[in-house]
C-alpha cells in the first residue's frame, strides 16, 4: 500500500487544511495506529489515524497533477531505467503523486517535458488525430541548402513512411552553424534527429521550446512548475477534452 504524507490524508479527508494539519502534527496531535507522528511521517489508508483522540476517516480523493518540466540533457525520458541512467523523474523531488511523461523526449534532447496521472489528458495530446504541433529550437552543422530546407519542409521518407509537411525557419545562421526553428504536428521517434540525418545535418542541440499553446519560457534546466488555469485552458481547448471536473486547482510552487 503506497504511502503518503499524514497532512496530505488529512486534508484529502477534508478533515483540516494541510497547513493546519502540518501544525497539529507539530503539536503532537496526531497518532498513527496509536503512536505519535512528526512532520516528514508517512501513512496508508490502511492506517488507523486520529486526532486529539477522535478517528479521522480516509478517504481516497484523486488529485490530478499537470507539470511542466524543462529536462535537460543527460536524462532519459522514463519512471525508471534499468541501465541505471538518471531519470526525469529524479527531478521531480516533492511531487506526492505518481505521475509520469507525456510522450518523450531523447537522452540528448532537452526541454520542455509535461507530466500528468491524468491519463485522458495524456492520450488526448499524444493521439496522432489531434495534431497537437511541437515547436524545436534545432542547432545545425555545417550550413543549410535552399534544398535541405525544402526537404525538411516538404516531407521526407523515414523507415518507409511519409512525414507530414513541417514548418522549417533559419533563425541564425553563422559560419559553420544554422540555428533552426522546426514545427511538427507528429511525433515519431527521434523525428527531428532522423529527419536532419536524413539531408545530411548534424544536429549539434536540440532544445523543445512549445508543445501546442504551451511554451517552455524562462524555466530553468532541471526545474519544473505546475501548469497555470490559463494554461490548462488553452491546452484543453487545442486537444478538444473541455473541462475536467476532477481536476485539482494549479499548485503555486
Amino acid at each position: 500500500m503506497e504511502k503518503i504524507r499524514i497532512q496530505k490524508l488529512l486534508s484529502d479527508a477534508g478533515y483540516c487544511s494541510r497547513r493546519k494539519a502540518e501544525a497539529l502534527i507539530a503539536a503532537g496531535k496526531v497518532k498513527v495506529n496509536g503512536h505519535p507522528v512528526k512532520l516528514g511521517d508517512k501513512a496508508s489508508f490502511m492506517d488507523l489515524i486520529t486526532v486529539g483522540g477522535e478517528r479521522v476517516m480516509l478517504t481516497r480523493k484523486k488529485q490530478y497533477r499537470y507539470l511542466m518540466l524543462y529536462k535537460p540533457r543527460g536524462y532519459v525520458t522514463t519512471t525508471s531505467d534499468e541501465l541505471n541512467r538518471r531519470c526525469v523523474m529524479d527531478l521531480l523531488t516533492d511531487v506526492e503523486e505518481r505521475v509520469y511523461p507525456v510522450g518523450r523526449l531523447d537522452k540528448d534532447s532537452e526541454g520542455l517535458l509535461l507530466l500528468t496521472n491524468d491519463g485522458k489528458f495524456a492520450n488526448g495530446i499524444m493521439h496522432p488525430s489531434r495534431h497537437i504541433h511541437k515547436t524545436y529550437r534545432v542547432t545545425v552543422r555545417p550550413d543549410i541548402t535552399e534544398e535541405q530546407l525544402i526537404t525538411l519542409s516538404s516531407g521526407m521518407e523515414l523507415n518507409g513512411k511519409m512525414t507530414q509537411p513541417a514548418n522549417v525557419v533559419v533563425k541564425t545562421k553563422e559560419p559553420g552553424r544554422v540555428v533552426l526553428l522546426i514545427t511538427i504536428h507528429e511525433g515519431r521517434n527521434r523525428q527531428i534527429r532522423r529527419m536532419c540525418e536524413a539531408v545530411g545535418l548534424e544536429v549539434a542541440r536540440l532544445r523543445r521550446i512549445s508543445i501546442g499553446p504551451l511554451k517552455l519560457g524562462m524555466l530553468k534546466p532541471g526545474t519544473y512548475r505546475d501548469l497555470t488555469a490559463e494554461e490548462l485552458r488553452a491546452i484543453r481547448n487545442a486537444i478538444g477534452n473541455g473541462e475536467s471536473q476532477n481536476t485539482a486547482a494549479p499548485r503555486k510552487k
